[in-house]
This record gives structure tokens, C-alpha cells and sequence, in this order.
């Protein structure tokens, strides 16, 4: 039977420090793709999104090459059946394209509404792609989890979230929402077990790949020696951190984790926002936001001390 399972069982059969490396890694996840949001919105009205993430995705390319030669001494041949790194590139790709295509249409609030559903369609592709059943109790956990992020979302106003509208930029950020759901079960389900740091360089090649196609029209009419340093400040932060960073933090903790539990850190995004614009005088947000913070970080507390299966 374990031959049968190969890799996913000895994920499964991880050790417990192995777990709580997991998790650790999800938070710092959590708290890089925070810090992306205010110094994307300061580049954003500089240079257009599929540029933007061309160049970023490029140089995370770059940096997870130079990674690469340091711990091999040389960068490898493209592995066994490589089109597993061009489909999980592909998945990422799609994610980035959709979100920046759907924050045309709509505002950034509505795209982090629809972003809190990702941890539950993960559950569902665990499920269906490795078998990983849930437990009650980690269902219960990240809806409790979803609630608190709603309710900071939507800075508290109950009337706010009863009027949410899902309008077309809602519908395309759902289909990227998807994609980014079943990349995490996907990781462990194509992997053969290479090293992290081999995987996270072939699948951000493919991402770079995607995402250029996409955009290539808009890469050339860019008049990239034009811009601000605030945009190559922004670029280089979403290249190390949000891009190869959480590409291998992601992947580290998909081998350690159920899919369920690897994308609900995800959910942490509002809270860590809330910090990071009190630490650099933006203001405090009300303790009712606050509340909403706090349940959210119990459901997730909950979900990380509940059994795997």
C-alpha cells in the first residue's frame, strides 16, 4: 500500500517537527504577500500588471537559478516528465494573470472576499486529486477563519458585506482563485520526490513563461527605462519575496501539509495588512476590525492543533 501511495504517504507519515516547519513557513508566506500590497499599489499607477509580472516573475527566475548553481554547482537538465512543472506553472501563471485582469473591473476588496474561499476549494481538490479527507473540526475551523476575514475585510460593516455584488472582475479572479486552489494538492500528487529548490525553479520558469505569453504586448510597449524607482523597488521586493519566496514556501509546506491546511494561511493576509500600516503610521484600524483579526487567528490556531485525518 505505501508503494501504491509513494510520495503522498511519506507526506502524510510526516514527523511532527516536519509539521510545525509547515506551518511556519505558511505564516511567513502570510506575511510576505502582505507586505506586497502597499508597494504594489505604489508602482501600480507607474507600469501595467502583466509588465509588471512579467519582469517579477523573471527575475524570481533568476534568483531561484542562482539558488540552484550555489547548492548543485550547476543548473540541471529539465527533469523527468518536465510538463509537471509547465502544468503547475501554468496554474500560478493563471492565478497572477486573473487577479490583475479582474482588479480592472472591480476593487480589491471584492478580489480578498473571493480570495477567502481558496482554503475550502483546496479541501475539495485534496480530496479529489489525493483522497485527503478533512476533519470535522478543520471544516469548522476555517469557516470560523473565513468569518473573521470577511469581517476585516470588510472593515466591519454589516451593511458593506451584504451589498457585495459578484460582478464580472468577481467571476475572472474566481476562476484564478480555482487555479491556485489546486495547485497545492497538485504539488505533492506530481511530485517525485526532488528537492524543493529543483521544483520551485521549473515551476517558476513555467509561470514566467505564462504570464510573458499573456502579456507579451504589453512587456514591449513598456518604456522600462522611464520608470521610477519606486516600481524597480517593487519589482525586485515581488520577485525575492512574493514570487521565488512563496513559490518554495508554498511547495515546502505542501509536502509537510493537507492541501486544506496549506492555502488557509492565506486568511492571515488582512491581519498582517492591519499591522504593517499601524507599524508605519497609517493609523490603527477600530477594535471592531480588530475582533474580526482575532477570530480569525483562533480558527486558524484551531485548524493547525486539529488531527490531519
Amino acid at each position: 500500500m505505501a508503494a501504491a501511495n509513494g510520495n503522498a504517504t511519506a507526506a502524510d507519515l510526516a514527523t511532527g517537527h516536519d509539521k510545525l516547519l509547515g506551518h511556519l513557513a505558511m505564516i511567513l508566506f502570510a506575511a510576505l504577500i502582505s507586505g506586497s500590497f502597499s508597494l504594489g499599489a505604489m508602482a501600480a499607477p507607474h507600469v501595467g500588471a502583466a509588465a509588471l509580472n512579467a519582469v517579477r516573475l523573471m527575475l524570481a527566475t533568476v534568483v531561484m537559478a542562482s539558488v540552484t548553481l550555489v547548492l548543485f554547482r550547476r543548473l540541471p537538465m529539465p527533469p523527468a516528465a518536465a510538463w509537471r512543472f509547465g502544468v503547475l506553472g501554468f496554474l500560478m501563471g493563471a492565478y497572477f494573470v486573473a487577479m490583475f485582469t479582474a482588479l480592472k473591473y472591480t476593487m480589491p476588496v471584492s478580489t480578498s472576499a473571493v480570495f477567502t474561499l481558496i482554503p475550502l476549494m483546496s479541501a475539495g481538490f485534496g480530496y479529489l486529486l489525493l483522497r485527503q479527507t478533512v476533519r470535522p473540526v478543520v471544516i469548522v475551523s476555517l469557516l470560523i477563519a473565513a468569518c473573521g476575514s470577511i469581517w476585516v475585510i470588510f472593515r466591519g460593516d454589516v451593511r458593506a458585506i451584504l451589498a457585495f455584488d459578484i460582478g464580472f472582475g468577481e467571476a475572472i479572479f474566481f476562476l484564478g482563485c480555482v487555479c491556485h486552489a489546486v495547485y497545492a494538492p497538485l504539488v505533492k500528487k506530481l511530485s517525485w520526490g526532488e528537492p524543493v529548490v529543483l521544483t520551485t525553479f521549473w515551476t517558476s520558469i513555467g509561470a514566467f513563461l505564462a504570464v510573458s505569453i499573456f502579456g507579451i504586448g504589453e512587456v514591449i510597449s513598456t518604456d522600462w527605462l522611464s520608470l521610477p524607482p519606486v516600481v524597480w523597488g517593487s519589482i525586485g521586493y515581488l520577485a525575492v519575496f512574493t514570487s521565488a519566496g512563496t513559490f518554495f514556501l508554498v511547495q515546502f509546506a505542501s509536502l509537510r501539509l493537507p492541501a486544506s491546511k496549506v492555502l488557509s494561511y492565506g486568511y492571515l493576509i488582512p491581519v498582517f495588512v492591519i499591522l504593517y500600516e499601524g507599524l508605519l503610521g497609517h493609523g490603527w484600524t477600530s477594535l471592531t476590525v480588530m475582533a474580526g483579526a482575532v477570530v480569525t487567528v483562533f480558527g486558524l490556531v484551531v485548524m493547525a492543533f486539529a488531527p490531519d485525518r
